[in-house]
């Protein structure tokens, strides 16, 4: 086990490099199984969910290997359908992989996956469409058997919600089905984009990528290629906000302002001053911040869940109330109590999180639940008074690559500690 130690009361001051997307890295890896030929993806975050993906890939009979942040995967001879339950347990997107070996190998076995506990996060869109494209899927005992006797097919699939992961599936299902596939209501993220523009230069026909409609013409093959995995806008927004909570300036080199336009304007609110470039992103705080006001986490383009928990903690310094209206999960107030253990005077119903600016936080002793927690957890412990102890680091390293090597590199005092 091992715990991250954190000496408040450092000012995030100098330039750093934004890492590679883990929530792009993710379904890119799973894509590479639909490709012949090598794949190569660079600017691959070295992350314990992206050494999850290369074991699933590897059971699933593809050679894989990772040297720093490029990983090579070759997928000439895919082997066997099934994916250990230990391996799927290990992160919640592993469900992403359902879509990809359906279109490669035409069946597939998997248990439901694992990962942080932020409440339900329902499949029935990801099955509802598979079927439709002609997949037989029956659950037992929270495993999947799927098969597609006839071969997949292209349908129109009408989304009730534009969810990320279904939105996935389903192209990564559809480009290799015979016939065209629309998929209405989809998900906008960036990730969506990136995943259409690999499997493109993959030899995929994907248009409307980004929008809410996508239209997918099936092709016979696909090969491998290279690319380079786009840049972590939740990272970026964790950095941010280490630089806010501790009145520090920060430049970022590859960040990409378009994919936080609705975080951007919280920050503004609250007294930074955000300077954006093509290839780079520019915050300075000020001595103290002040309310931002109400904010709502909605589907891209609107504010991200997965920043929440961040802004929340810079939010506990800020003059005045916040009011956090969570749209997508739950239970992503996981992190609350912690916060509240060191001085944030935070109140929750429902999906609703008041958050009452205090003049100090204090170090403490705290455990991360979630990914995302986590990290907000070590922004607070960036500004709070004396000693912090974070443990759980497991949960953050499933998402930020060597997340105290990048802290200490602007600033911070983290160190890494093995219990």
């Amino acid at each position: 086990m091992q715990k991250l130690v954190v000496e408040g009361e450092k000012r995030i001051c100098g330039e750093i490099t934004v890492q590679g997307a883990k929530n792009s890295a993710l379904p890119l890896l799973a894509a590479a199984l639909l490709a012949k030929g090598e794949t190569v993806l660079h600017n691959c975050p070295k992350l314990s969910d992206v050494y999850a993906a290369c074991r699933i890939l590897g059971c699933l009979g593809c050679e894989c290997r990772a040297v720093g942040n490029t990983v090579w995967v070759k997928a000439d001879a895919p082997e066997g359908c099934c994916v250990p339950d230990e391996l799927m347990r290990e992160m919640r997107s592993s469900i992403v992989f359902l879509g990809a070996v359906l279109g490669r190998i035409g069946e597939c076995c998997l248990s439901l996956p694992g990962g942080c506990e932020l409440g339900p996060r329902p499949i029935d869109l990801h099955l509802s469409a598979l079927r439709r494209m002609g997949a037989v899927i029956n659950e037992k005992h929270g495993v999947l058997r799927c098969e597609c006797p006839g071969g997949l097919k292209g349908a129109d699939i009408q989304l009730s919600f534009p969810s990320v992961g279904a939105t996935e599936n389903i192209m990564l299902a559809a480009v290799l089905a015979r016939g065209d596939t629309v998929i209405k209501n989809a998900a906008r993220e960036p990730e969506i984009t990136d995943l259409a523009g690999f499997l493109n230069r993959c030899g995929a026909r994907i248009s409307g990528a980004g929008t809410d409609t996508v239209y997918i013409e099936g092709v016979r093959e696909l090969y491998g290629c290279e690319y380079k995995v786009m840049p972590d806008r939740i990272a970026l927004c964790t950095l941010m906000s280490a630089a806010a909570i501790t009145g520090g300036e920060l430049s970022v080199r590859e960040a990409r302002a378009s994919d936080i336009g609705a975080v951007i304007p919280v920050f503004d609110q609250m007294g930074c001053s955000v300077y954006t470039y093509s290839d780079r992103l520019f915050i300075t705080s000020g001595s103290r911040l002040y309310s931002a006001g109400t904010v709502r986490t909605m589907p891209f383009p609107g504010f991200p869940t997965d920043a929440q928990a961040m802004l929340m903690s810079v939010m506990t310094l800020a003059k005045g109330t916040s009011l956090i209206i969570e749209n997508i999960f739950e239970n992503r107030f996981r992190h609350v109590p912690e916060l509240v253990r060191m001085g944030a005077d935070i109140r929750t119903e429902g999906r609703a999180a008041v958050i009452e600016g205090v003049s100090r936080l204090y170090g403490a002793r705290v455990t991360a639940s979630d990914l995302r927690g986590g990290a907000a957890l070590v922004v607070a412990a960036l500004a709070a008074e004396g000693v912090t102890e974070i443990h759980d680091v497991k949960y953050i390293d499933r998402g930020y690559e060597a997340l105290e090597k990048q802290l200490c590199s602007i600033g911070a005092d983290v160190k890494r500690v093995s219990e």
